[in-house]
């Protein structure tokens, strides 16, 4: 018996999702949702030639997609503990005065971020997409990595992980749920 979906609470049961599996939103259309994650590169550390260069490739990656997309930026959480306890292992295992000096710069700055009461955040960059045949999107994802390596970015297919994070981030503020549809795993 399908839910009526005007009495529901949850703003995910009015999303039509059928499930999440295998980096891919399963619609109820019967169309599926992939993409690629692209790794962060800041330019603006570059000189102004290699800037112009990462621009004009651009330029010519998004003159080459002949479909839809989707441009998603989102922000994930980040245990910043976990990286403040690598850094004190680093620390205890430097060779030298001198880089135990620079990574402790680090973890001082690391407890003052930690201190204050701002959340660190990773912020992720995709590009999504859909069809309803999966061999055209597996094409599309192959290609756009290929594409971006040739900008100089670092991207990959996206993972169950990833999708649910970027629906976590659009419908529930970044608060992880375990609940509804969005959690699916089908």
């Amino acid at each position: 018996m399908a839910k009526n979906k005007s009495n529901t609470k949850y703003t995910e049961d009015w999303v039509p999702i059928k499930g999440i599996k295998n980096g891919m939103i399963q619609l109820e259309s019967n169309y599926f949702v992939t993409g690629i994650r692209v790794e962060p590169k800041n330019i603006f550390i570059l000189d102004y030639q290699e800037q112009n260069n990462i621009i004009f490739s651009f330029r010519n990656f998004y003159n080459v997609i002949d479909y839809e997309f989707w441009l998603v930026v989102c922000d994930r959480p980040v245990d910043i503990n976990m990286y403040l306890a690598q850094l004190q292992l680093m620390y205890s295992n430097a060779s030298t005065q001198q880089i135990r000096k620079v990574i402790k710069q680090d973890i001082d700055k690391g407890e003052a971020f930690r201190s204050t009461a701002v959340n660190a955040v990773d912020t992720e960059y995709y590009i999504l997409f859909r069809d309803k045949k999966t061999e055209v999107l597996q094409k599309r994802v192959h290609t756009l990595i290929s594409n971006l390596a040739t900008c100089g970015l670092n991207s990959r297919q996206v993972t169950d992980d990833d999708l649910r994070v970027i629906l976590d981030s659009f419908f529930n503020g970044n608060v992880k749920t375990e609940f509804g549809t969005v959690m699916s795993s089908v």
